[in-house]
């Protein structure tokens, strides 16, 4: 359980030990002061992995071994020609069967995986959108 999710029930306390409604809003303000350098400091732990994996990125990338260098590429190939598949090969392939009256059931994919795969590896989680804002990021 986080310190966020325990604020509103710890103020309350306060209020009730404190009967002194400034020393009670002193603690509060310490309180919200304490949990905001916790969540500070959880963000800058992040943005410190975030970088670590972009240099591993950088070093994979420029690896001349295919293996290494070409998983990304390949993952995201694959991905494209699933999601490719669902929403036009499977309904053109569909329509041209049935329009031959071959009676035949065709593959479909379940894009829903391939679409948080895709959203991931080009970035557009919640943490990249939070570096641009807050200029951390190298490309704004």
């Amino acid at each position: 359980m986080s310190l966020s999710m325990l604020i509103s029930p710890i103020a309350k306390i306060i209020d009730k030990l404190i009967p002194d409604k400034e020393a009670a809003s002193k603690a509060k303000l310490e309180l919200i002061r304490l949990e905001q350098e916790g969540d500070l400091a959880e963000l800058s732990a992040m943005v410190e992995i975030n970088k670590a994996q972009a240099e591993v990125n950088k070093q994979e990338a420029a690896h001349k071994s295919l293996f290494v260098a070409g998983w990304r590429p390949a993952l995201g190939w694959t991905c494209a020609i699933g999601i490719f598949w669902q929403f036009v090969g499977h309904p053109l392939a569909s329509f041209g069967l049935a329009a031959a009256d071959i009676q035949t059931e065709l593959p479909s994919i379940n894009t829903e995986n391939l679409f948080e795969l895709v959203l991931a590896m080009l970035g557009m989680g919640g943490l990249r959108t939070y570096e641009k804002l807050k200029g951390i990021s190298r490309e704004t």
